[in-house]
Order: C-alpha cells, then structure tokens, then sequence
C-alpha cells in the first residue's frame, strides 16, 4: 500500500493503518496544523521539493521478524550485500527500517534480562504508552520547525531504546534504514532514552539506491541522557545523490551526563543536519565530531549545535569538510552559553579541505557566551592538499592517487577513531568510492 500526498486525509489513513491510539492522532494533526502555518528553513541549501508528489508511506509484506530468513529472498540479499546481516555479530542489538516500516528486530536475551526495551516507535506506543508519552515531542518540538512538523504529522518507523537506571551494554544497538523506491519519503522518528547512571553506543546506517525523482529523509531523533549516564549516537550516512537528507537530533543531557554526536555525511543531493546538545544539568559535557565530503555539486550543510544552561558544562565541536568536483561542504553552528552557566567552556574547531577550483567550502559560525565567567575558544581552517606532502610521499614511490588518499584519510583521523572498528573500514571504502 502507498500512500501519496500531504493532506489530512492521507495522514488519518497512516494513523488507521497502524491502528493508532486517539493521541496519536491527534499529535499528527496538531503537527500538520503546524506544518502548513511554518515556513521553510531560510539558510541553508536550496532546492525545489514538491511535498504533494512525495510517497509518505508504504508498506513491506514481510512484516516484522526477528530471523533474517523469513524474509523476502531479495531483501536478504540487499542487506546482505550491504553488510548488514554480517555486522550483527558484533552487536547487542539490531533493527533495520525498509521503507516505511520496521521490518526485521533482534536483540540478545541478556540484554532483554537486563529490562533494556529495544523496538520500533510503534511497537513502544502500544507497549509502553505511558513511557513514550513522558518524552516523546519533549525534546523536539512539533513546533520546531518545519521539517520536524512535516515529521510529527507522517513519522512512520524508527527506533525505541530505553536503558534502565545503573545498566551499561558492553556492545552497541544499531538500526539500519534503507530508501528503495523512486520518490519515496522516509520520515522514522527515534527516541532513545538513557536512564541514570547508564552507558549505551548506537550506530545508525543509511542508504538508497539512486534514481532520477528526488527522495526524502526528513527523521527526528530525541535523546534524553539522565544523570551521571553516557550515550554516543555514531552514524555514518551513504544516501544516494537524489535523496533530500533533512534531519532534526536533539539530546537533553541532566548533571553529569555526558552525549557524544559521531556524525558522517557522505551520501544525499543536500544534507541539511545540525546534532544539538542541551547541557541542562551541572557538570554535563557534550561533544560532536563530524566529517561532511561534498562531491559532484552534493551540497552538506552539517555542524552542531551546543546549549550550555547547567553550571560548568563543557562542549567541543570539531567538524571535518571535504569538497571535490564542484561540491559544497559547510560548517553552520551555533555556541550559546546561557547566563547560568558559570565556569562553563566550548571549543569548536572547523576544518575544510577543498580539493579543486570548482568546489566550495564555507563555515557559518554563531557563538554567544552571555556571562563573563565561561569562554568559547574558536578554530577555523581552509586548505588545499599540500603539494609539499604530496611531493614527499610521491617521492617514496606512492602513485599520486594513492598519495592524495592517504593524505585525506590523515585529515578526518580524528572522525576515523571514534568508530568502531568495523564501520571505521566501512568509512574507508566510502570514502574510496567517492573520491
């Protein structure tokens, strides 16, 4: 089943499809009310996106699983050329979206006796309504912009975690989100909450395979970190070039806690992602490391965004660009340190390496420090590959080709190293194929 075109018609009819509760509906038509009184967003990448042509959803026949084998013989090998099904060796815990719906979920019995909830939004909603209700739409607004309303009122898919009080995973959960029909949306909504004294990785893949009609991600992630907890939300992004990737990530972090963005954008026509950190509680700390490459006229427009209110907070931001061929990778961010943060400290650092005469690479720094008691330390750099390097390493008998990668996988270590293992190869080859 497809459903076509934004109208409230359309909207009840997802909401009957997954035989919603009467909340949830009403929280769809609240957003789409909101949705058509916002604008677009004024800064960023221009582009023409049709909201009337878009598919907002589509339904598998494989339903939910949790054994690879029962579904679709084609499904399996897609996943499986993808290197999803081999990586589930090293997890806790893994769900993969096909287009509008969660199709497959597993996760390992000894996290499950640990009372940690891994599942899809709508699973969570029938399951745990009273939990999803305390911080669904708390974090991101329906009113927030938008693409978050557009969200709000279509969301279908996305991940439910809930790490209980003093519970840590020695292994990482991972959801995998796939885009295979021409002009389809994928609009999966994530919350993932942390609970005190906790610890959880999550690690987030996506791709799609390329056609002419323009397709569109537009997910909201919440992610709530409790006190003295840890969460590190890595995602390495491979959209194809048609795909409109326009995504809201927002963490609320109490005292103590501590939220890590590990952010790749490789893939997508234009990548509008900013992750945001809300250090409300004292002593809280965020970080976001992110590496864009834009190639082929591929506009990414990625930063982060980092709101101190808790007294001695500390963020640092350290956002990695590269530009070949034509393409646009910029830095937008924003540092805003609230009167109440005393004894508070960010650091953003912006680097930009652009590759040839034809591409870009601009950075749209805000930083507001509203107290004289806390600081921001700055960074920005913009270079070529260094023809000394280059000579050097040329001169040891490394073909140019060779030299110029080696050069540019030296210039994102810092992302690299933050991966896990296996992924940190999977950036490699990416980086390969599009370079």
């Amino acid at each position: 089943m497809e459903v076509v075109g934004l109208s409230e018609e359309n909207i009840r009819k997802i909401s009957d499809i997954k035989h919603e509760e009467q909340w949830i509906l009403d929280y769809r038509l609240k957003s789409f009310e909101l949705f058509n009184k916002l604008d677009m967003p004024n800064f960023g990448p221009k582009f023409d996106l049709d909201f009337d042509k878009v598919i907002y959803y589509k339904s598998s026949e494989a339903g939910l699983n949790n054994d690879w084998k029962n579904l679709d013989t084609n499904i399996q090998c897609e996943f499986r050329d993808l290197g999803v099904i081999d990586s589930e060796k090293y997890l806790g815990g893994m769900g993969v979206q096909y287009e509008s719906e969660v199709i497959y979920h597993n996760m390992l019995e000894e996290l499950e006796k640990k009372n940690v909830i891994f599942t899809s939004i709508e699973v969570a909603m029938k399951e745990y309504p009273d939990l999803v209700k305390k911080y669904f739409g708390k974090i991101v607004s329906n009113a927030d912009n938008k693409l978050a309303a557009l969200n709000g009122a279509v969301f279908s898919g996305g991940s439910f975690i809930y790490i209980p009080p003093n519970t840590t995973l020695d292994r990482p959960l991972q959801s995998y989100f796939r885009i295979n029909s021409r002009g389809m949306g994928q609009f999966e909504r994530t919350l993932i909450i942390v609970d005190d004294n906790s610890d959880l990785h999550y690690v987030e893949g996506c791709t799609a395979p390329t056609y002419s009609d323009s397709s569109l991600h537009a997910a909201v992630v919440e992610i709530y970190v409790g006190k003295n907890s840890k969460c590190r939300y890595s995602t390495v992004q491979n959209w194809a070039t048609n795909v409109l990737n326009l995504v809201t990530k927002r963490a609320l972090v109490e005292e103590n806690g501590t939220m890590e963005w590990i952010d790749g954008n490789i893939g997508s026509k234009a990548t509008m992602k900013y992750p945001a950190c809300i250090l409300k509680g004292d002593n809280s700390s965020g970080t976001c490391i992110t590496i864009s490459v834009a190639t082929h006229e591929q506009q990414q427009d990625s930063g982060a965004r980092m709101i101190h209110i808790g007294k001695n907070t500390t963020s640092t931001i350290i956002s990695k660009s590269i530009a070949r061929l034509g393409g646009n990778a910029s830095y937008r961010g924003k540092v805003d340190i609230k009167e109440s943060a005393i004894n508070s400290k960010a650091i953003v650092k912006c680097d930009s390496l652009i590759l040839d005469k034809d591409s870009k690479s601009d950075a749209y720094p805000t930083n507001v420090c509203r107290t004289s008691k806390s600081n921001i330390e700055h960074e920005a750099t913009v270079s070529r590959i260094s023809e000394d390097n280059l000579f050097y390493l040329m001169s040891r008998g490394i073909p140019e080709e060779k030299a110029t990668e080696l050069i540019i996988l030296g210039f994102i270590e810092r992302f690299r190293e933050e991966l896990p293992m296996e992924y940190a190869v999977e950036l490699n080859q990416l980086l390969k194929r599009n370079l």
